[in-house]
């Protein structure tokens, strides 16, 4: 059984690790978006166990300081002032904005396996149960936006059983899943047989196809693809001048 001085000392050596990468951090030597050491490596360094730094480096993530990325290691988190001004807004809000009435229906809903081409979209591995599910979303009686959306159900096994009878897939997901980051694309595309068919517009007529992927702390939440019509929709971002 340990003795009343080793737990002293190993308390102070976690101290002295978390005192150091948090010094590190905040006097700028580390910069936004930097790596920092691997567990294995900071281990030696001070002499300790990878637990001990996996301690330190779980409390510093809940504190916001770094970001932890599975298979790649920790990370200098950026500030929120640097994030994307983009905020997740459900869709239904957009049609309501307009004054106009909203609906949604569901095309397709399918539990399956991750499948290989899943992975560069959900940053999960084969066989991951994942809901692929498509969804028609309306402004009056017009298709305003068609979704595709991939849920990790190893993350949220509870959508497995969901039907998204009143609330849309992304709706039910922000009131009821709580996620720490985002990631935004944003491009113009032209639209392809199935899409056109689903938004009753040409083929090859322009839209503008905005992706998502959410993610609780190192875990994949979601991935989403929206399209919508190029002529009924317009993205816009706030922004005052910076003094750069």
């Amino acid at each position: 059984m340990p003795s009343e001085a080793s737990g002293d000392r190993k308390r102070s050596l976690h101290e002295t690790i978390r005192s150091d990468i948090e010094g590190s951090i905040v006097s700028g030597a580390w910069q936004p978006g930097s790596q920092i050491p691997f567990e294995q490596d900071l281990a030696a360094r001070y002499g300790c166990s990878r637990m001990t730094v996996n301690k330190v480096l779980t409390e510093l993530s809940r504190a916001g300081l770094i970001e932890r990325r599975r298979k790649a290691g920790s990370f200098v988190r950026r500030p929120s002032s640097q994030s994307a001004v983009l905020k997740i807004v459900d869709v239904r809000r957009e049609v309501e904005a307009l004054g106009l009435p909203y609906h949604f229906e569901i095309l397709r809903r399918a539990v399956r396996p991750a499948i290989k081409a899943d992975q560069p979209l959900l940053a999960v591995s084969a066989g991951t149960p994942v809901l692929d599910i498509t969804c028609r979303h309306f402004a009056a009686r017009r298709p305003f936006c068609l979704e595709d959306r991939l849920i990790n159900l190893s993350a949220v096994p509870e959508v497995a059983d969901e039907g998204f009878a009143t609330l849309s897939p992304g709706a039910f997901l922000v009131s009821r899943i709580p996620w720490s980051t985002a990631e935004h694309r944003i491009r113009a595309s032209a639209a392809d047989a199935a899409a056109a068919e689903v938004l009753l517009v040409a083929p090859g007529s322009p839209c503008l196809v905005v992706e998502r992927r959410t993610f609780d702390q190192d875990r994949p939440i979601t991935h989403v693809r929206l399209v919508y019509p190029g002529d009924g929709h317009e993205m816009v971002a706030r922004f005052a001048p910076t003094g750069g």
